[in-house]
């Protein structure tokens, strides 16, 4: 379906059916720049499958409105909200299943896993990573799309079930509802994205960084102008042995693994730019390491803060130990980084309460803190 007729047709057909309805979005990371959804696909009882090619419409705004009261089902829903959000379609309610069969203690928790398991099919997964940019699309790739809703709501169910037997219902009521509250939230815009780079680690001083940066930001602007994964532009290979090198010309910089091929070789003279501008910065504009929010990396505790660290080991130990006890992942029951944080700077006075509002405020559910709270108040003392 791509136009404005046919979704007004299935806006209708959607608006009839009854029960949940499954959701689920196609993008195409690792080509695109952007991760924005190539398809959208839907299923619900009375409404049948549709396929949705969400590029020559303006939004979905319209389907959304018709599903408005309705509970969706997605897996792995925090990956799929944010593109359906750009086009206008936001839940009120959804039940994630990946999510849900991690709280409930699954050790395989994938859509073709979980099928498998729970209903006895098997779900090809050979198109996962395809270009769904691509049109028109293969035959065989829709086929592939409209399976992995065809299943949702009969493992919604049975998920259900499962952790209505386990007690963990309400748990997985505060679960959805925190997404479906961070549904159309804006990605966190991350303070100097280049230092993620893969391999600056073996980039040495702060000259050396600055023309990591430089590329960085470079690629990012070719890519973003060709709409175009950064990675295919320039590997991250390519931008830390041209750091280390320094090329000055276009013959040296040719030379330098990851600059060989056509298309990177046609942009030589945007690299050697980029280099010479962070060749002439002043030394007072060259990177230096950003204060740290929050604790810093645990591998540095037992030097820094032998005390803390000792907290942050007994934190853990009731962590990993509850989580055992009621069949869950430890990152699941709790954030790390929550944990970290309340080992490192505990309340002044230690006492379940002040222990519960302050990973509260971290953004722990009420189910967590119930969980935890008093016996991370009994450890965190000396």
């Amino acid at each position: 379906m791509e136009t404005s007729a046919e979704l007004a047709e299935i806006v209708a057909r959607m608006a009839s059916g009854s029960g949940p309805v499954a959701v689920d979005a196609e993008r195409a990371s690792g080509y695109r720049y952007t991760q924005r959804a190539y398809l959208v696909q839907l299923r619900r009882a009375g409404a049948g499958t549709v396929l949705i090619d969400p590029m020559p419409l303006d939004d979905l705004r319209t389907l959304d409105a018709a599903l408005a009261d309705t509970e969706w089902v997605l897996h792995a829903a925090s990956q799929d909200l944010p593109c359906l959000a750009e086009l206008g379609m936001k839940p009120r309610r959804l039940f994630d299943t990946e999510l849900a069969a991690r709280l409930a203690g699954f050790e395989r928790v994938g859509l073709a896993a979980l099928t498998e398991q729970l209903l006895g099919y098997s779900l090809e997964k050979h198109h996962s990573a395809a270009d769904w940019s691509t049109r028109p699309l293969p035959e065989s790739w829709l086929t592939y799309a409209a399976l992995d809703v065809e299943l949702l709501t009969d493992l919604r169910d049975l998920l259900a079930d499962e952790l209505e037997r386990q007690g963990k219902t309400a748990w997985a009521a505060e679960e959805f509802a925190a997404l479906v509250a961070g549904a159309d939230r804006p990605p966190r815009v991350r303070p100097d994205p280049w230092r993620r780079t893969s391999g600056i680690h073996r980039v040495r001083g702060a000259r050396a960084q600055s023309r990591v940066r430089a590329l960085w930001y470079a690629r990012d602007g070719v890519a973003a102008r060709r709409d175009s994964a950064p990675g295919r532009v320039l590997p991250d290979s390519a931008i830390v042995a041209a750091a280390e090198a320094d090329p000055k010309d276009e013959r040296t910089l040719l030379g330098i693994s990851g600059f060989g091929g056509r298309s990177v070789r046609r942009l030589a003279k945007i690299w050697l730019d980029a280099l010479e501008q962070a060749r002439d910065l002043p030394d007072d504009a060259l990177p230096v390491n950003q204060p740290v929010d929050g604790p810093p990396p645990p591998h540095r505790w037992a030097e820094r803060d032998p005390v803390a660290a000792a907290r942050l080991a007994r934190c853990r130990q009731i962590v990993v130990g509850t989580a055992e006890q009621h069949n869950l992942p430890p990152e699941n029951l709790i954030s790390p980084d929550f944990i970290r944080r309340l080992a490192w700077s505990p309340p002044n006075e230690v006492t379940p309460r002040t222990v519960g509002d302050l990973l509260l405020g971290f953004g722990a559910r009420n189910w967590q803190v119930v969980l935890l709270a008093d016996d991370l108040a009994k450890v965190l003392p000396e």
